[in-house]
């Protein structure tokens, strides 16, 4: 490990601390949406840390903040290293944000080694991970793996602006969004580090975690129609919604449970939502994940024939509208071996394998280039909540572990200006 470096676990401790100042929420609660005053703030403070980590700065055209070191010579393929700096409601001050300030302590490391590189080192603070304000999560990595649709242009927040006034409000232009997009020639790969959202490494006394895979995620916004009425219609002549609904919440989760996928029904909303009447419209969210898609795409299937059973018996009606779709992502065999080695450097002779149940940005940067994955242990795998906490000593291994991570990159690189450099192995 290198012994020039100025940023220690204690440090980036005390800048997630500083970073979750930056909210729109009170009372020391932390929200930060997309192309909002805090997103610029923090991209403007975290920026300062990359230049002091020697790296030259940038925000891209989808409001992604970037940071450059050059390798041997200026234009050489980047490897990435990064994660997001967006939260959700009242969410806790390291998922994300401890990955993107312990990619800045690696490359602060390895510039002040001296040591020279067979390529660039490049960390991407993500705009847009969590999907907050317009709905649609992967917004800043699927504009930096040109995956972007045009249609998102028309997604709106909950105060109506659309997504394509909120660009123009933070001073970006809509017409240059395919300027972000990278092309898989300039890539190595992509590397994060992430907190676990879940208790499998404190189960096993573990401090760090390989990535073997990460969910393909599909989510809908499904509508169950009936008749409102008074509450005091006999109960034979009812089409109450609401119970419609509570039926098929309840047969989702015994159907993902039996199949081992995950089902989640975050969201409800009744109308007319009042005491003594019937519900005649109900709307509920589904967000269905699965390491394999083909059979989370069968049980959606067998969902819909039990949204179809309900109904029927029930009178009732039910649509739905896909909202979110993204594919599994399987981390590549390379990038687990380096991270599994420098896990191992840390004194972790046998470091857990783990599929990731979240969503993260390495899945819209899995579709240009190769992804490796290190989770770090969280206390009770509690996230997206304030009590998310991880220790020192974790943050210290992490740190040794990526850095060791990259350099095992390197060293597994040809150097471009050596003819004579031996063929990568992996």
């Amino acid at each position: 490990m290198s012994v020039l470096a100025s940023t220690s676990a204690a440090e980036i401790l005390e800048r997630c601390d500083r970073l979750a100042t930056f909210s729109s929420l009170p009372d020391g609660l932390i929200q930060r949406v997309y192309l909002s005053k805090e997103h610029r703030e923090v991209n403007d403070l975290v920026a300062e840390w990359m230049r002091q980590a020697g790296m030259r700065t940038w925000q891209d055209a989808a409001g992604n903040l970037c940071g450059r070191l050059e390798g041997r010579e200026q234009g050489l393929p980047a490897l990435l290293l990064g994660s997001h700096l967006d939260t959700v409601p009242s969410a806790g001050r390291y998922d994300g944000i401890l990955g993107v300030l312990s990619a800045i302590a690696v490359v602060e490391r390895i510039h002040s080694s001296g040591r020279e590189l067979p390529f660039a080192l490049e960390v991407v603070a993500f705009a847009d991970e969590e999907g907050t304000r317009f709905g649609r999560a992967l917004l800043g990595s699927r504009a930096l793996a040109g995956t972007w649709e045009d249609e998102w242009w028309a997604l709106e927040d909950e105060h109506g602006v659309s997504l394509r006034q909120a660009y123009l409000d933070f001073g970006l232009d809509p017409s240059r969004i395919g300027d972000a997009a990278r092309r898989p020639e300039e890539l190595v790969g992509y590397l994060e580090s992430h907190i676990e959202q879940g208790p499998y490494l404190e189960d096993e006394n573990k401090a760090l975690g390989v990535v073997s895979s990460i969910a393909g995620a599909r989510r809908f916004l499904i509508t169950i129609h009936g008749r409102a009425g008074h509450s005091g219609t006999p109960y034979e002549r009812r089409r109450d919604a609401l119970a419609g609904a509570s039926d098929a919440i309840l047969a989702i989760e015994r159907i993902a449970r039996s199949a081992q996928l995950i089902a989640t029904v975050g969201h409800l909303e009744v109308w007319p939502d009042a005491v003594n009447v019937i519900p005649g419209r109900v709307e509920f969210s589904l967000d269905l994940r699965g390491e394999y898609d083909s059979e989370r795409d069968r049980i959606w299937n067998v969902i819909q024939d039990m949204l179809s059973d309900i109904c029927r018996q029930r009178r009732l009606r039910w649509e739905s509208v896909q909202t979110h779709s993204a594919p599994a992502a399987s981390c590549s065999p390379r990038l687990k071996g380096v991270i599994s080695d420098g896990i191992r450097a840390t004194g972790d002779q046998r470091p857990m394998s783990l599929f990731s149940k979240a969503g993260h940005d390495a899945m819209a940067v899995a579709e240009i280039t190769e992804i490796g994955m290190m989770f770090i242990r969280c206390e009770g795998g509690v996230s997206h909540h304030p009590d998310e906490h991880v220790t020192e000593d974790d943050v210290a291994k992490a740190l040794d572990a990526f850095e060791a991570a990259v350099l095992a990159v390197v060293d597994d690189t040809p150097d471009p200006l050596d003819p004579v450099s031996p063929t990568p192995v992996g």
